[in-house]
């Protein structure tokens, strides 16, 4: 509970510290920043420190991190003092905002913090791998920070949500074993009010909300406070349909028995094809799913075959598993600040910034402030997870190729615009985080088309149904009862023509590689035992037996880009004043159109990465989507919630709580298995460390010890990735070893060959009994400290004697011994 306190008025006092400065940034918003303060202070307090330490300006210390507090601090008060009455007075007015916003942090962060302490463990999937970032960061007298499981380097990955967790586990002092659990939960509490603020101020310069009701009532901004909780609601709780299907198929619904041979049988779920739901239930049938990690087939509703017909995982989460499973991966870090970069984008597009900056004799209509703004928010996104830079610079650029519509119509001059912000932003949002580029290496091997793998309409049903019909019925509603005007033309033929082009272009890259004696291609066609027009009779029969998932995302990209064309003047027009005023409407349908295309695109082109195919491509593009599309969703069900009338709105608040029923379903019922009924083993703690002071109070004692032992490389037992036995010092306690994982340093590196020969050799050290043998590997790689523990002694042939009679123990308790080499 201290903790937890401690890191909740640490971040109240940030948001309100950072509030003059995110004042005078957001001039178009209505909340002018307030709700997304925190976030924003997040950002650059720890981008202050990290470049600081980078520079060797500062050290990664205390003293470090303060001195970028102070920072932050003088240029709040710099902003405080230019803009003190209009502070003031904005807070007096906007009292329930503020109250809204601090009680639904408190909340949502609350909520969060209370499950993890629930539910604490981070030895599964991820957590063990970011707790050892985040542990090694604390642990680094400078940066870059050292990799804890690949001793002599630096961390090659994109870390800066680590080093903000690190920083406030500092300030707090906290160890990285509780910082893990308190930054999910503070993530999730910043998710809420970051998603909030932005439907806030989407709903508020809403023309249809802006100055009255249905009924012709006026409404002071402050109104839309409570819808704008619809925000939260749809990126953080609601969930696809998994669950119902896991509660429907436990009850036996669609299921046949034979009586006379007590199986089951059933056409639908056979034809759904979800691993284990096309298995028959287990008696007694009940409406609480039960089978051994049921929930985490929600994350795995899509389901690919290659030529062969053999099964292929994807990967389609979503927030609220990602929370439920408590992985504090980039993907959830970077929550908030892409919705920060959200909020930059709507800023820009209702014409904050206004001001002009002369590039070699170009004009680009953004003043400094928020050019610099932008950058330090979108390199933040790349720095956070290197994804998420593509959404957020289209997104920014477009906003401002929109706002320049809104201002001069359309003409071949927006596609410089496109090049006029797109390109010095992107150089300079590099420039910015420049320290980290230089020592990061990627998996990444360049885009390949994707030919086989589309995805089923029921599939993209199950996962995106919850949002697509609330968007969908959106839609519906401004073509039939606002009677939106909307560019069908532009929408069918530019909706229809870019599927068919990316379509075209994946086969001609497909063609040009096995023509052009691309082993890759060809050794994949022989993989598949087909030559290359078998192999295009067969792709193009299954897309086309596919046609339900196009059919689908058609259904949303057409009418998205129907209404978003649609909506701005030429230039040829008189330049109605109504026409020409901002309305977030406009950057609604393009949140919508962004987050279809994410969609779309795994269907037709993959990132080539060491899986070899789309699952991390589906896994990146969806989560992001998701985000986009959660705000739309809001946005709709916000906008019909308020307008519809009489039967119509009847119907649809059923139809919309129906939605969202379903939806809750899977935190409803996730977070008692998770939690076991909110009934832990070890009672409510956020530290991990209390699980493995029960299992093993030897080991436990010994990471104490390391913790505040001088610095030196560690060796201990090495074994692959996700059998978290192994690599378990290091990342408790931020000491480099040896080698840790060894799949997870090739996905960060690009390969294996920076590991070397080092698994061989820890195998080496720990079993011969030669001790010059054993020298020279203690030399070759400087190392401190040699672990021996349960891991070593029961998954090694050990030889300890070397050891015991060259070495010192330094430490010593129960079966744990740690040897220091002189």
């Amino acid at each position: 509970m201290t903790a937890f306190l401690a890191w909740y008025f640490v971040v109240l006092i940030l948001g309100w510290l950072t509030f003059p400065l995110a004042y005078r940034l957001f001039p178009a918003l209505t909340d002018r920043g307030f709700i997304l303060s925190r976030a924003a202070g997040l950002l650059i307090w720890g981008y202050a420190f990290w470049l600081l330490a980078s520079l060797g300006i500062a050290q990664n210390d205390l003293g470090g991190i303060f001195l970028a507090l102070a920072l932050l601090s003088g240029l709040s008060v710099w902003a405080f003092v230019t803009h003190k009455m209009e502070i003031i007075s904005f807070l007096r007015n906007n009292v329930s905002v503020v109250l809204t916003t601090e009680i639904l942090f408190l909340a949502a962060f609350g909520f969060m913090a209370f499950v993890r302490s629930a539910n604490p463990e981070l030895a599964s999937t991820e957590k063990p791998m970011e707790l050892a970032f985040i542990s090694a960061i604390m642990r680094s007298p400078t940066f870059p920070p050292q990799d804890p499981w690949l001793s002599g380097y630096a961390i090659s990955y994109y870390y800066f949500g680590y080093v903000m967790t690190a920083m406030l586990a500092r300030v707090t002092d906290i160890p990285g074993s509780m910082a893990h659990n308190l930054m999910t939960s503070l993530i999730f509490g910043l998710g809420s009010i970051g998603s909030y603020g932005i439907l806030y101020n989407l709903l508020s310069k809403n023309h249809k909300f802006q100055t009255e009701d249905h009924d012709g009532l006026q409404h002071s901004p402050s109104a839309f406070s409570g819808l704008a909780l619809l925000a939260p609601l749809f990126l953080l709780l609601v969930s696809n349909f998994g669950a119902l299907l896991e509660v429907l198929h436990k009850y036996g619904i669609f299921w046949v028995k034979d009586p006379e041979t007590q199986t089951y049988s059933s056409g639908f779920w056979t034809w759904l094809d979800m691993k284990e739901l096309s298995l028959p239930p287990t008696e007694p049938l009940q409406w609480v799913p039960e089978r051994y990690l049921w929930w985490w087939r929600s994350s795995r509703v899509l389901q690919d075959y290659d030529m062969l017909k053999r099964p292929l995982e994807v990967i389609d989460e979503f927030p609220f598993f990602s929370f439920l499973l408590g992985d504090l991966h980039p993907h959830v870090l970077a929550i908030p600040f892409t919705l920060l970069a959200i909020a930059v984008a709507l800023n820009l597009f209702l014409g904050g910034w206004r001001g002009s900056i002369n590039l070699f004799g170009a004009r680009l209509h953004i003043n400094l402030e928020g050019f610099f703004f932008s950058a330090l928010v979108l390199g933040g996104l790349a720095f956070l997870n290197t994804w998420d830079i593509l959404v957020g610079a289209v997104l920014i650029v477009l906003a401002y190729v929109f706002m320049r519509v809104r201002e001069a119509g359309w003409s071949w001059s927006r596609l410089e615009d496109v090049f006029l912000l797109g390109i010095p932003l992107g150089m300079v949002s590099i420039l910015m985080y420049l320290p980290f580029y230089l020592g990061f290496s990627s998996q990444a091997g360049g885009i390949l088309p994707n030919l086989m793998y589309p995805t089923r309409g029921m599939h993209l049903w199950v996962m995106w149904g919850t949002l697509f019909i609330p968007i969908l019925a959106y839609l519906f509603y401004l073509w039939r009862v606002e009677r939106i005007p909307a560019n069908w033309k532009f929408g069918f033929s530019f909706g229809l023509g870019f599927i068919l082009l990316l379509w075209a272009t994946s086969w001609l890259l497909g063609v040009i590689g096995y023509y052009v004696e691309n082993d890759f291609v060809k050794n994949f066609l022989a993989g598949q035992g087909m030559d290359i027009p078998t192999f295009f009779r067969a792709t193009s029969l299954r897309r086309l037996s596919y046609i339900g998932g196009l059919v689908t995302m058609l259904a949303v990209f057409i009418p998205a880009l129907a209404f978003l064309f649609a909506q701005q003047r030429s230039e040829n027009d008189e330049g109605d004043a109504t026409q020409s005023q901002p309305s977030s409407f406009v950057f609604v349908m393009l949140l919508l159109t962004l987050g279809i295309l994410l969609i779309i695109a795994p269907d037709f082109a993959y990132l080539r990465d060491q899986f070899g195919y789309r699952i991390n491509t589906v896994f990146k593009f969806y989560y992001q989507a998701w985000m986009l599309s959660s705000l739309v969703a809001a946005f709709g069900a916000a906008v019909l919630l308020r307008n519809l009338r009489g039967l119509w709105s009847g119907l649809y608040r059923v139809t919309i709580g129906l939605v969202v029923f379903a939806g809750l379903l899977y935190p409803s019922l996730s977070l008692l298995t998770k939690t076991n009924n909110f009934k832990p083993s070890l009672g409510y703690t956020l530290d991990d460390l209390d699980r493995i002071r029960s299992e093993n109070p030897d080991e436990a004692a010994a990471i104490e010890w390391l913790r505040n032992a001088p610095d030196g490389i560690l060796v201990e037992a090495v074994g692959d990735s996700y059998q978290h036995s192994f690599a378990r010092i290091a990342t408790y306690t931020g000491l480099q070893t040896v080698l840790g994982w060894p799949g997870h340093e090739s996905q960060w590196r690009g390969g294996y060959e920076p590991q070397g020969s080092r698994r061989d050799d820890i195998l080496s050290l720990y079993t011969t009994p030669n001790w010059e043998t054993a020298r020279l590997i203690l030399e070759k790689y400087n190392i401190r400290y040699v672990y021996v523990g349960s891991t070593e002694r029961i998954f090694l042939p050990l030889n300890e004697e070397k050891f015991m009679t060259h070495l010192t123990p330094v430490f010593q308790q129960g079966n744990v011994v740690i040897y220091e080499v002189p």
